[in-house]
């Protein structure tokens, strides 16, 4: 979880025009739990299919995080301007997550 929230921190430095980077570990029903993130507060839980994580929005960036072939959550990142996210974005932040992920391994998984 350490690593994590270094991880969270680092994009949400790092990237302009960035209000929130954090991640939402997937529950066994299916439920987005928070996770570390920098930014404000923000849902601790989100129904399965709902919230903004569910269906991005036009100013935010939702990446799979997959640990040893299983999907345990996802990577957001959200901004403060509309469109604020490319696909040259989206593809670092992809490879970023993946290697984030093969970094920690399964510890990362939230408990069953």
């Amino acid at each position: 979880m350490a690593s994590a929230a270094n991880f969270a921190a680092f994009v949400y430095h790092e990237l302009p025009e960035v209000n929130w980077a954090g991640f939402h570990l997937l529950t066994p029903s299916g439920d987005l739990l928070l996770g570390p993130f920098a930014g404000r507060p923000a849902c601790a839980r989100l129904p399965a299919g709902r919230g903004v994580c569910g269906a991005a929005s036009r100013s935010e960036i939702v990446v799979p995080l997959v640990v040893s072939g299983t999907m345990v959550g996802v990577f957001d990142c959200d901004s403060p301007r509309i469109a604020r996210f490319s696909r040259e974005d989206h593809e670092g932040l992809e490879r970023l997550v993946r290697a984030f992920s093969e970094a920690v391994g399964p510890p990362l998984m939230p408990a069953r």
